[in-house]
Formats: C-alpha cells, sequence, structure tokens
C-alpha cells in the first residue's frame, strides 16, 4: 500500500490529510484563489521509476457544443460518442461555451448545464476524466459551471498515462481578458514539465485574422500578456496551444511569437447546433508520444458532419 497525501492550504491553518491507497501515489495541492474566493487545482502524480522507453497515449480537445441550444444536444452527443469510439483515449479537454447558458433564468440554465453533465456522465463515465475551461457564454454562470462541469476555473493536471510529465494547463479569459489567476499560474511554471494549454478565447497571432473575424480574438494587449507570463525556460516545453470561440478548425502556419517559434496554436471548430457550420464541426485526436522523457505531440483534426 501507498500513502496519498492530500495538501489544503486554507489561511491561516494548514492541513493535511493522508489515507493509504493502492498502487500509485499522487499528490493535489490546492491554491488559493483571490478573485472569486474559489480555489485553483493542481494535480499531478509524482514521477516513479519505470516510465517506458517508448509510450503513447491518445487524448481529444473538443470545443463550443452549446448544449441546450437548438439541437446542440444530441449533436454534441453524437459527436463525443465519435470522440471516444475512435482511438483509445484517455483524457478529453473541452473548451468552454459547453453550455448556452446566458441570457436565460437561473432555472433554464441549470437544465441546461444538468443536459451537459448527463452527456458527460452517459458517455464518458468513470474511464475518461476531463477538464474545462469556462467560456464567454457561462461566464454569467459561473457557480453553475463550477457545481456540473469544473469547480476550478484555472489550474493543471497531470495527463494520464504521461506520469506527471505532461500537464493539461486551463486558464480563464472567459470576458477577453485574463483572469490575475491565470497570469499567476503561467508565471509559475517549471520547466521540468512539458504542457497543453487551453483557453477559450483565441490570441492574436500572426495569420489569424485572414481566417477569424476580429471581435473573436484576444486584445494584441491580452495576447502579449500571455506569451510575457511564461518564464523564459518553459517557451520550449508548449507542446500545444488549444483555442476556442470561433467556430472554425484553425491552425497556424508561421510562428505564432519569436520566442515560441516551434509551438502550435489551434482554434477548434463547434460541436453543437449555435453558429456551427458542418465544414467546421468536429475535434481535434491527439497523439502524445514521450520517448525517453521527451514528449512530442501529433494533433489531427476530425470533421464530424
Amino acid at each position: 500500500m501507498i500513502k496519498e497525501h492530500f495538501l489544503v492550504y486554507k489561511q491561516p491553518f494548514i492541513y493535511r490529510i493522508r489515507y493509504e491507497v493502492s498502487h500509485k501515489e499522487r499528490v493535489i495541492k490546492i491554491v488559493k484563489k483571490n478573485k472569486s474566493h474559489v480555489d485553483n487545482y493542481c494535480f499531478n502524480p509524482q514521477n516513479r521509476p519505470g516510465l517506458p522507453s517508448a509510450l503513447t497515449v491518445n487524448l481529444a480537445v473538443v470545443g463550443d457544443s452549446h448544449v441546450g441550444f437548438g439541437n446542440s444536444q444530441s449533436m454534441f452527443n453524437n459527436l463525443l460518442q465519435s470522440v471516444v469510439n475512435s482511438g483509445n483515449k484517455r483524457y478529453i479537454i473541452f473548451g468552454g461555451d459547453d453550455v448556452h447558458a446566458g441570457g436565460v433564468s437561473t432555472a433554464e440554465a441549470t437544465r441546461r448545464y444538468q443536459q451537459f453533465a448527463s452527456i458527460i456522465n452517459n458517455v464518458l463515465g468513470t474511464n475518461i476524466p476531463y477538464r474545462s475551461s469556462i467560456g464567454n457564454w457561462e461566464d454569467s454562470t459561473t457557480d453553475l459551471f463550477r457545481s456540473y462541469i469544473n469547480p476550478y476555473l484555472t489550474g493543471y493536471v497531470g495527463i494520464p498515462g504521461t506520469q506527471g510529465l505532461v500537464r493539461h494547463l486551463w486558464l480563464d479569459n472567459a470576458n477577453r481578458r485574463w483572469s490575475q489567476d491565470s497570469l499567476n499560474l503561467l508565471r509559475s511554471l517549471d520547466p521540468n514539465y512539458y504542457y497543453i494549454i487551453d483557453f477559450h478565447w483565441p490570441l492574436r497571432v500572426p495569420g489569424i485574422t485572414n481566417e477569424i473575424h476580429d471581435d473573436h480574438l484576444m486584445t494584441q494587449g491580452e495576447t502579449d500578456m500571455f506569451f510575457n507570463a511564461i518564464p523564459a525556460n518553459v517557451r520550449n516545453r508548449i507542446l500545444a496551444i488549444f483555442t476556442h470561440h470561433a467556430h472554425k478548425l484553425f491552425s497556424n502556419s508561421v510562428p505564432i511569437n519569436p520566442n515560441f517559434s516551434n509551438t502550435p496554436l489551434y482554434v477548434t471548430g463547434c460541436s453543437g447546433d449555435y453558429a456551427c457550420k458542418s465544414v467546421d464541426r468536429g475535434y481535434y485526436d491527439l497523439n502524445l508520444t514521450i520517448q525517453n522523457n521527451i514528449a512530442t505531440l501529433q494533433t489531427t483534426p476530425v470533421r464530424i458532419q
């Protein structure tokens, strides 16, 4: 048996909770969130001897399902079924606007969140873990978002199968500006790990305005703030940046920033019925390969008509 440690930091005390689990050791650290008084979430399994010299982990990134609008519930359910039936999914990233929750009553918004949660429970069950960023259509219902989708608006997890070497980092820019927690988290990144970063609004980078309308992008100032927050010794550890909001499948063909010459940026398509053209309905299929502790990422757009 291996003892599992949970460290929960709540001023002015530190609580330590221990209990025994078999097969693996985990460390969960929760850091107090300043903006909304909700904790950030950080989870990373400790690296252990015995990581295979080469392995591949299959993931997916899904964007903008807008469950609650039109026929989105059925469309998203069918698309998610396709996601899990392809490959051997170990983890799924959602990018916000999971629920079409703005501009409706609390009761109706709750019903739509419950619809999304029901699809997730039925399709993913307990076998495939997931995390989601928050989107602009959820920004006015953050309490419901935390209750039904993700209680932590910023944070990271160690991606299953990588023994903590690769982390999924999600950020909050739901209102087209970075939360202070998001910037703080970026500034704290550790160069001993690799990162897949996800957030809702796309960055304003070279080439993107040819494909995506200006009002669906972050401002240049906010974009620069993102790049400047990442420590210099981590910039070559960013495997990919995934964004959403524009309901269009897009990837950059030129470097997104002089300091991130090898980092690809993606905009997902849509997975529901709201402002979603069939040519852009789909998701990204990811194969994350680790060989001799070096991680690489292969990304394939998959269109679902």
